[in-house]
């Protein structure tokens, strides 16, 4: 994978602008990666929810859950779903909208110096072989675009958030992901 860097885009995965994103405060601090996992309906996956919740579009019509999630303007720089595809949504020299209240070795506003990936799943259920490998593909580029990045650097949305957030959860493999960035 390649990171375009006058553009913050990763070079060939579909690209779709959230609106859900601004200016960060300063663009040569991006020291940090947050990985969440994400499923809509809690537990479903496939299907475009994700999509039409980073674009503000989900219909609280289409499922009862839905209702309490819809007006939520949140974004993740990249989602890497359960087949291996990989979106992005925002640029990664903007702030994506991921952490929410957060706390990284005692800085607040994470999303100011941080990247947000998402993975398709749940706290509950085990990941796909393919998002680790895309992950790893994803952090591996991250780190070669961004200098003041590296794979120590990395923590679970739950790390930032604890007692708010439990993702990635008990079922991700961290070290299965450090395995693939050392190879």
């Amino acid at each position: 994978m390649h990171i375009e860097q006058q553009t913050g885009l990763l070079q060939d995965v579909v690209y779709r602008c959230s609106p859900n994103q601004d200016a960060r405060p300063d663009l040569s601090d991006i020291t940090g990666i947050v990985i969440h996992n994400i499923s809509l309906p809690p537990g479903e996956f496939g299907g475009g929810w994700i999509d039409d919740l980073f674009m503000n579009q989900l219909d609280p019509t289409a499922h009862p859950y839905f209702q309490t999630i819809a007006d939520l303007t949140v974004s993740a720089h990249v989602l890497i779903r359960r087949n291996g595809e990989v979106m992005q949504y925002v640029p990664f020299h903007q702030r994506a909208w991921h952490a929410g209240a957060s706390n990284l070795d005692g800085r607040e506003r994470c999303n100011d110096f941080t990247i947000g990936i998402e993975l398709e799943g749940s706290d509950d259920q085990y990941y796909e072989l393919v998002q680790y490998e895309k992950l790893a593909g994803v952090v591996a580029s991250l780190c070669e675009c961004y200098p003041e990045l590296n794979t120590q650097q990395i923590k679970g949305h739950s790390d930032i958030s604890p007692g708010r957030k439990t993702d990635p959860g008990a079922y991700f493999d961290w070290e299965k992901l450090y395995t693939l960035l050392r190879e």
